[in-house]
């Protein structure tokens, strides 16, 4: 799997960095998202997938491909 996101479209609600904190975290100055992880490990894909699904600006785009 690899992960994207787009900070462009992001507005730092933290739903990603509270469902996969090891693939997402925040910008300290305006919550923004950042990618920790573009590539993680199986065992995160499915926090990765609810975190993109549940993402309110739809910021994170993922592909199956490695």
């Amino acid at each position: 799997m690899k992960v994207t996101v787009d900070q462009a479209k992001c507005y730092g609600s933290g739903q990603c960095a509270l469902l996969a904190p090891e693939v997402f975290g925040q910008r300290e100055d305006d919550g923004i998202v950042v990618l920790l992880e573009p590539e993680p490990d199986a065992d995160q894909h499915a926090l990765v997938r609810e975190a993109a699904v549940g993402c309110p600006a739809a910021a994170i785009e993922m592909s199956e491909e490695v």
